[in-house]
């Protein structure tokens, strides 16, 4: 400090002409007017109480006296009035300082930067005339400063008094540029950055789902950097800017004269309560605004006098100079609580109040959390910014006037994004909305159900919505890919949700499976019928002459066959996969080994009659009952081997159903070898009980069994070579129920033709019961 107070007084003297010795002489005194009172500890403010500075005098042959700004700047006055009222305030309250007095030295900065610097400077080395070289070293006159307002003034402050280590705390200063605590670490300010209102802007927008935006700017450094930080704001957001414009200041007299009324305005804190612009001309372009004002409140007590300058009641800037005023009198009562061995200065010193460096008040700044009596929260950040806080204004109109309605806030505190607290109903909102919350986006949200597909060189906010592929889902707006279902899952028919693929089998609970299960049951019980039918005439002529335990056999293989079929239905398992062919393949050869076995017996027993030819001692009941015998049990060495070897098992098997995919449950083969060995067998059964069947067909006889062989086994061939076309063709369930139609119509076929017309001999006509009618040929 001391080496750079001897820099200034050396070039001070090189502009005097002098030589360098003695003592330091003050050059110049304050141009405007100031405001004093005495104080332990006095703070510093500049304001801009007059608005234009006087002219400097450029041939520098003489020294301008009697100069002074000019145009009275009431607003500022109201500033510099707060400040007053603030120091007495905290004077007032023993418990925030107690026997210590805050004092005060305001000057007018003249809202030029020069001025500003001279009062700042004055300030910080007092207004003594000369100033001998041993009090170099001592403190200054004002350890602390509340100012500048503007932030080209505050940034020529603090580049020069950083030398002295003076903190200072701005009112109105926005720039960001001020938040570099690298180049400003003694800055602080208790207006928010620019930088925070564009990310306020920016949720904003965010929150009322305004995704199309244009951007209009004004023609200077503040229009051109807001913009700048307003489109970073929104970058990665999905926010898009239409277009960005940069007007000259006749932008809203060019609005209202080409009456543009379709457009919802958001206005920063520049000029959204600027009573310059809220005409009654721009009352049907700019009704309904939204936008930022700094945060405002009513101080009690304030604005009491006469004076038309001393109401200052209700202003926003005004609230920003009472919280700095505050925040340096916590600061001190932080330092009044230093308990001496537990200072933060070296060796656990603490600060002399009453001798305060500058160093020592910056350190508590930085510290600084209170609450204001207004019930705020006030702390500086790293960058000594504070929380940032707005008012959101409404423009609403009233008998032909604009008038500034408070609607909610903005505040973010450090760590947190920011919340608003808006209250709708009160908005009235602009573009002819009114009370409707306008609608800006490039293209709608997409629905649940689609995904975002970026236009060509169009800006990602423009878009269209793709449906999901089949399989995939997305189920929130705005999705930008579609998520692919987990594995046995499939997407329903809006592509929202997943849903269980739907797994298909023949169930009981299926209508088919119910019509089927009941034909088999049908079946079963009509041959049950047919079996007690035969046993109740079982001594009667007509059964004894169709090989009563024949017949007993048949009904009860194909009684096997009806019920095999319910094997087929139901959810396939190990076991039932087992059953269902074995079962049907040896049921079915043991009913056709019965009409082989039948047929035989007929066409042997007519050519027996023959001379010299006794062929009936070789079809005996015992040579019957072995070859019945001996053709099952081929079929039981076959199915045997095909469940040892490879035995069918539950499978699942995905099929397309109208575009989406089902799980069918099925029983695979396991050996498509053995299954054709097992229907080849019974084909071959089959064809030579036919082919036996159609050369007895002719034999002479009242009852010739052969015909009805014959008959059952076309209608056998048939259904079973009709199954094998429709079995491959028919999908999922449905094959199976084809195999379960074959086996029943086959069954039913051979039911009726054999044993219908004897049930009907039996019970509708019994005179034809015996045995002379049986003998007629």
């Amino acid at each position: 400090m001391y080496a750079c107070t001897l820099l200034l007084c050396y070039l001070t003297g090189q502009l005097l002409g002098v030589d360098g010795g003695g003592d330091c002489q003050l050059m110049v005194k304050s141009i405007s007017g100031n405001v004093y009172q005495a104080g332990d500890v006095v703070i510093g403010g500049l304001f801009p109480v007059h608005m234009e500075a006087p002219h400097p005098e450029m041939e520098f042959k003489r020294k301008k006296v009697n100069d002074s700004c000019k145009i009275f700047n009431q607003r500022a006055y109201r500033w510099l009035q707060t400040m007053i009222f603030a120091v007495q305030e905290i004077n007032s309250n023993p418990g925030l300082l107690p026997n210590l007095s805050l004092g005060y030295l305001a000057a007018d900065t003249c809202l030029a930067e020069s001025t500003t610097l001279v009062a700042a400077m004055m300030m910080v080395t007092g207004q003594d005339v000369s100033l001998a070289d041993t009090d170099c070293g001592s403190a200054p006159t004002v350890p602390v400063i509340i100012g500048d307002a503007r932030s080209s003034g505050s940034i020529v402050v603090a580049d020069t008094l950083g030398v002295f280590d003076i903190p200072m705390v701005s009112y109105f200063a926005s720039c960001v540029c001020l938040s570099d605590s690298w180049k400003y670490p003694l800055f602080f300010r208790t207006m928010p950055s620019d930088a925070e209102e564009a990310q306020a802007m920016a949720k904003l927008l965010i929150l009322l789902g305004w995704t199309w935006v244009g951007l209009v700017s004004a023609d200077d450094d503040f229009g051109r950097f807001g913009s700048q930080m307003l489109m970073e704001a929104l970058r990665g957001t999905e926010v898009c800017v239409a277009y960005h414009e940069v007007i000259p200041k006749a932008l809203f007299q060019e609005v209202a004269h080409q009456n543009i009324t379709d457009k919802q305005w958001i206005a920063n804190d520049a000029w959204v309560t600027f009573g310059t612009i809220a005409v009654p001309r721009n009352i049907p372009s700019l009704a309904g605004t939204i936008g930022f004002a700094v945060r405002k409140a009513d101080i009690h007590g304030l604005g009491i006098g006469k004076s038309l300058y001393a109401d200052i009641s209700q202003l926003r800037i005004t609230y920003n100079v009472y919280k700095g005023v505050y925040a340096i009198a916590h600061a001190l009562h932080d330092m009044l609580a230093c308990q001496p061995g537990k200072g933060p200065f070296l060796n656990g010193q603490c600060p002399d109040v009453r001798r305060l460096q500058p160093a020592q008040i910056h350190h508590y700044l930085r510290r600084v959390n209170f609450t204001t009596p207004l019930g705020e929260r006030i702390y500086f950040d790293q960058n000594g910014d504070p929380p940032a806080s707005y008012d959101i204004i409404n423009w609403h109109v009233a008998e032909g006037t604009i008038q500034f309605v408070h609607v909610g806030h903005f505040v973010s505190y450090q760590g947190s994004s920011g919340k608003f607290h808006i209250d709708m109903d009160r908005v009235v909102w602009g573009g002819g909305n009114r009370h409707m919350v306008p609608v800006s986006v490039c293209s709608s949200p997409c629905p649940p159900g689609t995904r975002k597909a970026v236009q060509k060189g169009r800006p990602v906010c423009c878009f269209d919505c793709l449906p999901c592929a089949g399989g995939e889902i997305s189920n929130e707006i705005g999705s930008l890919e579609c998520v692919r279902c987990p594995e046995r899952f499939w997407s329903n028919s809006n592509h929202t949700v997943c849903v269980a693929q739907q797994v298909d089998f023949l169930s009981y609970n299926d209508s088919m499976g119910m019509i089927l299960s009941i034909i088999s049951v049908a079946g079963a019980t009509l041959t049950a019928a047919t079996s007690s039918t035969f046993l109740f005439y079982r001594h009667t002529p007509f059964v004894r002459a169709n090989n009563s335990e024949v017949s007993f056999m048949l009904l009860l293989s194909l009684k096997l066959c009806f019920l095999c079929a319910l094997a087929f239905i139901g959810q396939p398992a190990v076991l039932s996969c087992m059953l269902r062919h074995t079962l049907f393949g040896i049921s079915f050869v043991t009913c056709i080994s019965c009409l082989l076995s039948r047929t035989v017996v007929v066409l042997v027993a007519f050519r027996s009659t023959l001379p010299g030819k006794n062929l009936m001692r070789y079809v005996g009941p015992i040579q019957q009952r072995l070859g019945i015998c001996i053709c099952t049990l081929v079929q039981g060495l076959i199915c045997m081997l095909w469940l040892t070897l490879a035995p069918p098992q539950p499978a699942e098997r995905a099929i397309q159903e109208n575009q989406r995919p089902k799980i069918i449950l099925e029983c695979a083969m396991g050996s498509v070898v053995a299954f054709s060995l097992v229907l080849g067998y019974i084909g071959l059964l089959a064809c030579l009980c036919l082919f036996l069947a159609f050369l007895a067909r002719k034999l002479p006889d009242n009852f010739n069994e052969a015909k009805l062989i014959t008959f059952s086994m076309l209608i056998f061939c048939a259904v079973w070579v009709a199954f094998v076309p429709a079995y491959i063709s028919s999908p999922g369930k449905y094959s199976v129920a084809v195999e379960i139609f074959a086996i029943l119509a086959s069954s039913y076929g051979l039911l009726l033709c054999i044993f219908a017309p004897k049930c009907y001999i039996m019970l509708l006509r019994p005179e034809k019961n015996n045995k002379k009618h049986l003998m007629t040929r």
